[in-house]
C-alpha cells in the first residue's frame, strides 16, 4: 500500500472509528459531494473523440485533435501561419475532444471514488460502457496517440507539448484500478483497456513527440512524468515507474525549484499564479503516485535542500491570501483561483498539517471555468490512496 495510504483509508473508507473532528468534517464532505456527482454521472451516455470532426485535424475520426492555446490569426496576414500570444487563449480553438476526455476524467473519477466508499458495483457497472466506447469499441474508441494534440494552423499538424492534454486520463486510469478486483470487467475487457494503456505508455516514452515532452522543461515535463507513472501503475510497467522516480529527483526537482521552493520557469510565464499551483499540484501527485513504504518521496531533498514540501510551503501563504502575491497578476484567469489544490490534500496528509487540510477543505472542489477544469487533472483524491 502506498505511504499514507492506511491512515487515508482510514480516514475515507473506516469512517467514524477513530478519526478527529476534523478528519470526520472532510470524508463527511467528500463522501457527499463524490456521491452526488456520481449518482448524476451514472446518467449519462459515452461521449468520445469519434463523436466530433474538426476539418482542420490531418487526423481520421478516432485520432484525438487539439489546437495550440495560445495562437490567433496574424492581423496582418490572416490566411498566413498563427501567430503566438503567451497566455492569451484563442476562443475560436477546437475544443471538442479536449472537453471529451474531460467529460470522460470527470465521470470515471466520480464513479471510481463512489465504488471505493460503498462498495456497491452499480458504479463499476456505470462506468464499465465508457471505458468500452473509449477504449475497446473500434468504431468510438481514441487510437494511442497523440499525433495531432496541440496543432498549429500553418505550421505543424500536431507537436509533443499535446501530450500534456491526456492528463485528464489518470483518474480514468486509476478508476479502472479501483473496480479492476470487482467482477463487473471482464478478464478480456481489463486486459484491453490495459492494453491500450500500454500501448499508449510505450508511444509517449518512444515517439520523438513525447521525448520532445519529456525535455520540454517546464510544467509540461512534470505531466509527462505523472502521466508515464500513473500509466505504469496500472499496467505494471516497473521499469517506467523506476525511471519516473529517477527523473522527479535527479531533474524535475533540481531544475525546476529554486532553493525557496518556487518554480522560476513558471514565475516568468505571463499567468505566474496559475501555472506555479499547476506545477506544484502535478509535482506533488507525482510524488503520491511514486512513493511507497520503501521511498518516500515528499521527505527527499537534493543536495542544497530542495523538495516537494518546501514548494508547498512556499506557495501556501499566497493560496490562503492572494492578495500577499508578490509577482505579477496573471493576464487571464486571476480572480478563478485558487481552488482545492491537491497539493494541499496530499501535502497535508503526508505531514499531518492540519492547516494545510483546512485550506483544502474549505476551496472550491467543483468550478465551470474550463480553462480552471483543464489545468486541475487532480479531482478525487480517494482514487490516489
Amino acid at each position: 500500500m502506498k505511504y499514507v495510504g492506511y491512515w487515508l483509508l482510514l480516514l475515507f473508507v473506516a469512517y467514524g472509528s477513530a478519526q478527529t473532528n476534523h478528519e470526520n468534517v472532510i470524508f463527511d464532505k467528500e463522501k457527499k459531494r463524490v456521491l452526488k456527482l456520481a449518482n448524476d454521472y451514472s446518467k449519462l451516455k459515452p461521449v468520445t473523440v469519434s463523436a466530433f470532426v474538426c476539418e482542420r485535424s490531418a487526423g481520421g475520426k478516432n485520432d484525438f485533435y487539439s489546437e495550440g492555446d495560445y495562437w490567433w490569426p496574424d492581423p496582418e496576414n490572416p490566411k498566413g501561419p498563427y501567430m503566438r500570444k503567451d497566455g492569451m487563449t484563442n476562443p475560436e480553438n477546437f475544443t471538442a475532444h479536449r472537453e471529451a476526455m474531460i467529460r470522460f476524467s470527470q465521470i470515471s473519477g466520480a464513479l471510481g471514488s463512489a465504488y471505493l466508499i460503498t462498495g456497491d458495483k452499480k458504479y463499476a457497472h456505470y462506468l464499465l460502457p465508457h471505458l468500452k466506447a473509449w477504449f475497446l469499441d473500434e468504431d468510438t474508441k481514441m487510437n494511442p496517440n497523440l499525433l495531432f494534440g496541440q496543432a498549429i494552423m500553418g505550421r505543424v499538424t500536431g507537436r509533443g507539448i499535446g501530450i500534456i492534454d491526456t492528463i485528464h486520463l489518470l483518474e480514468v486510469a486509476k478508476a479502472v484500478m479501483a473496480i479492476a478486483d470487482t467482477d463487473v470487467l471482464s478478464m478480456e475487457e481489463l486486459k484491453g483497456i490495459k492494453s491500450w494503456f500500454s500501448q499508449y505508455l510505450d508511444w509517449i516514452t518512444t515517439h520523438p513527440y513525447g521525448i520532445a515532452e519529456r525535455d520540454n522543461g517546464n510544467n509540461h515535463s512534470v505531466c509527462w512524468a505523472l502521466q508515464v507513472a500513473v500509466f505504469a501503475e496500472l499496467v505494471g510497467n516497473e521499469e517506467q515507474t523506476d525511471y519516473a522516480i529517477k527523473m522527479y529527483k535527479t531533474v524535475l526537482l533540481p531544475n525546476q525549484m529554486d532553493i525557496d521552493g518556487s518554480f522560476p520557469l513558471e514565475l516568468k510565464r505571463t499567468k505566474p499564479y496559475g501555472y506555479s499551483l499547476f506545477n506544484l499540484d502535478v509535482m506533488t501527485a507525482l510524488c503520491q503516485v511514486l512513493s511507497s513504504s520503501e521511498e518516500n518521496l515528499f521527505d527527499y531533498r537534493t543536495n542544497d535542500n530542495k523538495g516537494i514540501l518546501k514548494g508547498i510551503s512556499f506557495l501556501f501563504p499566497y493560496v490562503t491570501d492572494k492578495t500577499k502575491w508578490p509577482y505579477a497578476q496573471d493576464v487571464m484567469f486571476w480572480e478563478e483561483w485558487p481552488v482545492r489544490h491537491p497539493f494541499l490534500f496530499f501535502g497535508g496528509m503526508a505531514t499531518k498539517n492540519e492547516a494545510y487540510l483546512v485550506l483544502w477543505n474549505n476551496l472550491e472542489a467543483d468550478f465551470n471555468t474550463p480553462e480552471i477544469i483543464r489545468n486541475m487533472p487532480v479531482r478525487y483524491p480517494l482514487l490516489w490512496l
